[in-house]
């Protein structure tokens, strides 16, 4: 009996050493965790983008400036002079928070009138600007410390020199569903598009059934179309069904225009359709396409700022999270959703979708001619 199991569990090793798929799922995935667990996610994220709206250009405002850029929670982007330049930075993404210095505060601030700083945030993610609120009162204080001596040192006792006043832009009450279900979106697609679209050509080539589709009129473009639309059907439906309940469930705010997040939908579900397609040119069985299909959705996840910060990432790991489709899909659904962003504001996210959609699909038809030749 134990020469007959041993020679079982001989013919299974050799079997699976011989399967590419399980060599990589052995080594690569536990090395993928790693990566994206251990050095990737960040729930205190550092080095966000600042920005000061100096309405007062007087030393004091400039002692902040400087103590901002010393605290590693920021990175100040901008020092605007201009009125409201500041929220418009918030509502562009090029700052997630932005420092208003009113225009009397260096007169009220000799005076010991304690003026106000407001801070507003970018609110469509909660989780990555908890710690960071309390830094900006903190590096405040610090460059007020230093500048106020002598006589104005009495400014300093008591409840502090100055009073701040915190906004939250566009989800004041801190509510996660408004960020989570947006991205949700692009998590649901991706699992729909990619893994289910990788797997029904790869079961085609695997039951022999291709080859009986090829040897109908159909041309090879003709089938790849007709494979693709029933899951573009499918996910246009998923859209909808997650639309209405954030709408009627989770009361998810909608301010910008259902035509252009229609749009930027569709280029979506065709770079993951695209995407899937390719993949499936590259495997040989339905499970290698189920395989490939978890190395793509796992960092599509947890690096595309769905589940975590995007902003608390390491450099180099946004630079990859960059590759990812979902990363600039999400950040379209929110901007449009939450923010009311209008096509030019979606054009640079756009852009690089459509160019992954050109990279894809030239892969994918060329890949799929070769196959079938």
């Amino acid at each position: 009996m134990w020469e007959r199991i041993g020679a079982m569990i001989f013919k299974e090793v050799r079997q699976m050493a011989r399967d590419p798929g399980t060599i990589a799922m052995m080594f690569m995935f536990p090395i993928i965790q790693l990566v994206i667990f251990g050095v990737a996610i960040n729930n205190d994220p550092r080095h966000l983008p600042l920005a000061v709206e100096a309405n007062d250009n007087s030393a004091y405002s400039r002692a902040i400036v400087g103590a901002l850029r010393a605290t590693s929670y920021f990175d100040v982007t901008e020092v605007a002079s201009r009125y409201g330049e500041g929220d418009q930075l918030i509502a562009e993404g090029k700052a997630q928070f932005v420092l208003t210095v009113p225009t009397d505060f260096s007169r009220a601030l000799v005076r010991g009138e304690r003026p106000q700083l407001l801070l507003t945030v970018d609110a469509t993610d909660p989780a990555s600007t908890g710690p960071a609120v309390a830094a900006v009162g903190e590096a405040v204080n610090q460059a007020l410390a230093r500048e106020l001596t002598g006589p104005l040192a009495a400014r300093l006792a008591g409840p502090g020199p100055v009073t701040f006043v915190l906004h939250r832009s566009y989800n004041p009450e801190g509510i996660t569903s408004h960020n989570t279900v947006p991205g949700l979106l692009a998590i649901i697609l991706s699992m729909t598009m990619v893994a289910l679209t990788a797997m029904s050509v790869t079961r085609e080539t695997e039951q022999g059934t291709m080859e009986n589709l090829l040897a109908t009129p159909l041309r090879p473009i003709e089938v790849m179309v007709g494979k693709i639309v029933p899951y573009f059907a499918m996910g246009f439906v998923q859209v909808l069904v997650v639309l209405a309940a954030a709408a009627l469930i989770f009361k998810v705010p909608f301010v910008g225009s259902m035509a252009l997040l229609m749009a930027v939908t569709l280029l979506f579900t065709l770079v993951c359709l695209a995407l899937g397609f390719t993949m499936s040119t590259l495997v040989s069985s339905q499970v290698q396409a189920m395989q490939a299909s978890m190395f793509y959705l796992m960092p599509s996840i947890l690096l595309s700022g769905f589940a975590f910060p995007f902003r608390g990432m390491p450099r180099p790991i946004q630079w990859m999270a960059e590759l990812l489709p979902p990363t600039h899909y999400i950040r379209l659904v929110r901007g449009i959703m939450l923010k009311g962003w209008d096509w030019r504001l979606a054009v640079p996210e756009s852009t690089v979708m459509l160019a992954m959609l050109l990279a894809f699909g030239t892969i994918a038809v060329r890949r799929y001619r070769d196959t079938v030749a």
